[in-house]
C-alpha cells in the first residue's frame, strides 16, 4: 500500500475529508446488495474509527475511500456470517439452501474480488447514489421522510442539518429516519433504478433532495457540496432526458452556482453581499451559459413550467445583469406571480413584495408584504427592513434590521444586517 506516515491530527484530517466528500457514495455501495441502510452506516462508522488508528500508525492509503470500503465490507461480512444474523435475517426469501453469507457473496459478485485499496473508485459509479435516491422514494416509505432520508443517508448530511432544513426538532427527525431505515430493511426494498413510469412517480422527492443539498451548501458555504448538487442535478436530468422539472433543477443549481465564485473556490465564508450589490463581472460566464442551456431544454417540453423551471428563470433574469448591466424587475415580478400561482410559499410572496418595492416604490412593497409570520421568518424581517430603509423610515428600519439579525443563522448575513442598523443609527 502506497502510504505516507502521518501524525494523528493528519489522520483525522484525511478521515474528515473522506467523510465530507464520499460518505453518501460509500453508504450507497455498501447498502446496495441488501438494502440494510443501518448496517451499512454502522459498518462505515466502524471503518472510520479503525482508520483513525491505522492511518496514524501506517499512513493514509493512496485511495482512502477504497480502504474504507474494504474495511466496511469486511465488517458487513462479519455480521452476515454471525450465527445470530444467519438465524434471524436470511438475505434470500424463499427458503433455498444458501446461507446468508453465500447470498451476500453472490450479490457482490465480481466487485468483491477487486482490491478496493488499489482499484475501486467509488466516484466511478455515480449512478449508485441515484439508485439509492430513488429507493428512498419508494412508495412503501413514508412520504414525509423520503427526502430527509436521502439527505442523510445518500448525501451525507447530519441529522441536525436535515432537521433544521425541515424546521423539525432533531430528536423527532432522528426517530423518523430510524423508522424509515428499519422499514427498508424489513420490507426488503430492492436497490435498483425503477422503470421510467415508476421513476416519474418517485421523481419529486428526489428533486427536492438534490435541491436540499444545494440549499444547505449555499447556506453553509460548502464549495464541494455546491458542486456535488450541480453534478447530481445535471446527471439526473440527463438520465431522465425528457423531464422538464429535472432540467429546470439543473438550470437552477447551475445558475446559482455561477454567482458564488467565492464559495466554489474555498469553504471559508466571504462577507455577505446582497445580490443587487454584487459585481456581475465576478460571476462565471461559462456556468451561466450552461445553466441557460439547461433552461432551454426544460422549455422544449410541452406543458406549463413547474416550480424549478420558474425558479431557474428567476435566476436567469438575475444572471442576465452580467450581459445587460441592469435587472429586469418587471420580468421578475411576472415570474414570481407565476411561482406564487403554482407553488405558493411565504418565501415567494416575500420576494414578490421586494420586487414590487423596486418597481412601484418601497411603500407599495411594504403593502405587498404578507402578514407578519408568527414563527419569525427571517427573510420577511430582512425584506421589511430594506423596504423601510428605502422609504426613509430609519427608526423602524433599524428595529427590523435588528430583528432580522437575531433570526439569521448565517454569521455573515447577521454581520451585514447589524452593519446596516449601525449605519441608520449613526454608529
Amino acid at each position: 500500500m502506497d502510504a505516507e506516515h502521518v501524525s494523528p491530527p493528519d489522520a483525522w484530517a484525511a478521515a474528515e475529508r473522506a467523510a465530507r466528500a464520499s460518505y453518501g457514495r460509500l453508504v450507497a455501495l455498501l447498502a446496495a446488495p441488501t438494502g440494510d441502510l443501518a448496517l451499512a452506516e454502522d459498518a462505515l462508522s466502524g471503518a472510520f474509527e479503525q482508520a483513525l488508528t491505522t492511518w496514524a500508525d501506517a499512513g493514509v492509503p493512496a485511495n482512502p475511500e477504497g480502504w474504507l470500503l474494504t474495511v466496511a465490507r469486511n465488517r458487513q461480512r462479519d455480521v452476515w456470517k454471525s450465527p445470530a444474523h444467519r438465524a434471524t435475517r436470511p438475505l434470500d426469501a424463499g427458503g433455498d439452501d444458501h446461507t446468508a453469507a453465500d447470498a451476500v457473496d453472490r450479490r457482490l459478485g465480481a466487485v468483491a474480488s477487486i482490491d478496493p485499496i488499489a482499484d475501486v473508485d467509488p466516484f466511478a459509479i455515480p449512478d449508485k447514489r441515484l439508485e439509492l435516491l430513488f429507493v428512498c422514494a419508494h412508495p412503501a416509505i413514508d412520504p414525509a421522510v423520503r427526502t430527509p432520508l436521502m439527505l442523510q443517508v445518500v448525501l451525507g448530511f447530519e441529522a441536525s442539518q436535515v432537521a433544521a432544513a425541515f424546521a423539525v426538532p432533531p430528536a423527532a427527525m432522528a426517530q423518523r429516519l430510524v423508522r424509515a431505515k428499519r422499514r427498508i430493511r424489513d420490507t426488503r426494498i430492492p436497490f435498483a433504478v425503477p422503470d421510467r413510469r415508476a421513476m416519474a412517480e418517485r421523481l419529486p422527492p428526489v428533486l427536492e433532495a438534490v435541491y436540499g443539498c444545494h440549499a444547505i451548501a449555499w447556506r453553509e458555504g460548502a464549495g464541494s457540496l455546491a458542486g456535488e448538487a450541480q453534478y447530481l442535478a445535471v446527471t439526473l436530468a440527463a438520465l431522465l432526458e425528457r423531464e422538464p422539472e429535472a432540467w429546470g433543477l439543473a438550470a437552477l443549481v447551475t445558475l446559482s452556482l455561477a454567482r458564488q465564485p467565492a464559495i466554489r473556490a474555498r469553504n471559508d465564508r466571504p462577507p455577505f453581499v446582497p445580490l443587487d450589490e454584487q459585481d456581475p463581472a465576478t460571476w462565471d460566464a461559462a456556468l451561466i451559459a450552461e445553466g441557460e442551456e439547461y433552461l432551454r431544454r426544460a422549455s422544449e417540453h410541452a406543458g406549463p413550467p413547474g416550480r424549478f423551471q420558474l425558479e431557474a428563470a428567476i435566476q436567469a433574469v438575475h444572471c442576465d445583469r452580467r450581459r445587460s448591466g441592469a435587472t429586469d424587475w418587471r420580468a421578475l415580478r411576472t415570474l414570481y406571480l407565476a411561482l406564487d400561482g403554482i407553488a405558493p410559499s411565504l418565501g415567494a410572496r416575500v420576494a414578490l413584495a421586494a420586487v414590487t418595492g423596486r418597481i412601484d416604490g418601497p411603500d407599495a412593497g411594504l403593502a405587498a408584504l404578507p402578514p407578519e409570520p408568527a414563527d419569525g421568518f427571517q427573510p420577511w424581517w430582512a425584506t421589511r427592513a430594506d423596504l423601510l430603509d428605502r422609504a426613509g423610515r430609519s427608526g423602524e428600519a433599524a428595529e427590523a434590521y435588528a430583528r432580522a439579525a437575531d433570526l439569521a443563522d448565517d454569521v455573515a448575513v447577521r454581520d451585514h444586517l447589524l452593519a446596516r442598523r449601525r449605519r441608520l443609527e449613526g454608529g
